[in-house]
């Protein structure tokens, strides 16, 4: 070894490379480190032969164990909903009232209906159930087609226009698009509708007009005194709840093109039983009838 391979300060052997007077030491990694990266590597190659890992064209290595991420968690899903079944039966023998009347079948209907209804409620409803335009809130006393236990889980069943056979029908008249009322009538029924709920209307505005215009069209499915007709899914026109707004302007748009939401029918998706700790869980937000 020369004296260019050698550092006599450190005497440790260099790797003969020398910058500045500076020489790099050839300091060999430790055993234990170098032992390590090996066995990461045969790790590294067990796992490729084991575990599934390579992706082919349409799918992939399955490995000798045949493992899946996605069937593990299948099977535990599977084995929570039998376990889940296995108690939800009981909701399945009993009524809808008996259930809201025993306090521990209540919380599990509610338990149930708590979580179905934040998978699949939630995104129209919120998750409270507070509602937003065009999609009722469910924690107050105005129920379009009726808020007791039965007719809750009636809807949610069939749905409202939403082509089961058994789906509520019914949907708000477009007066203007179909030439049924001219433009300064329906601003003047818009006018008298608001004046029904306390709001304040336009100026010079013609109530006895309004009045007749609203017999003529109206009453047939709010009633000769708006309070809405609950077989028809008419609301309440004398409260302070609206669906789409109560000022004149969406007013205008709402007697002039009309409304027509959809609520899904959710039989064809749900089991009975789930239905009916779902209809629990609503009727139980503070709004059932």
């Amino acid at each position: 070894m020369t004296d260019r391979d050698f550092d006599r300060i450190s005497g440790r052997s260099t790797t003969g490379h020398e910058w500045d007077g500076i020489k790099e030491l050839n300091t060999p990694l430790p055993r234990w480190w170098i032992s390590t990266f090996y066995a990461t590597i045969l790790w590294a190659i067990a796992y490729w032969v084991v575990y599934p890992a390579w992706p082919l064209l349409s799918s992939y290595t399955t490995g000798v164990f045949h493992y899946s991420a996605r069937a593990s968690v299948a099977n535990d899903l599977a084995g929570l909903e039998k376990l889940r079944g296995e108690k939800m039966a009981v909701l399945g023998k009993v009524s809808l009232t008996e259930i809201e009347t025993d306090p521990a079948l209540l919380a599990l209907g509610r338990a149930r209906g708590k979580t179905v209804f934040a998978d699949n409620c939630a995104p129209c409803h919120g998750s409270g159930g507070a509602g937003a335009k065009g999609y009722p809130n469910l924690n107050d006393d105005d129920w379009l087609w009726g808020g007791s236990l039965d007719q809750i889980q009636q809807t949610i069943q069939f749905g409202a226009r939403s082509g089961h056979a058994q789906a509520h029908e019914g949907q708000m008249l477009a007066f203007g698009r179909d030439g049924i009322l001219r433009k300064d009538e329906i601003a003047t029924v818009a006018n008298y509708v608001r004046s029904l709920s306390g709001l304040s209307t336009v100026a010079n505005f013609d109530a006895a007009a309004g009045a007749r215009i609203f017999a003529d069209n109206c009453a047939a499915c709010h009633g000769e005194n708006a309070k809405g007709n609950q077989e028809l899914g008419a609301p309440n026109l004398t409260d302070h709840i609206w669906l789409y707004g109560s000022d004149e302007e969406t007013l205008i748009e709402t007697i002039s093109y009309g409304r027509a939401g959809i609520m899904p029918a959710w039989s064809g998706r749900f089991d009975p039983i789930t239905i009916k700790a779902l209809a629990v869980y609503v009727h139980s937000l503070g709004g059932g009838q």
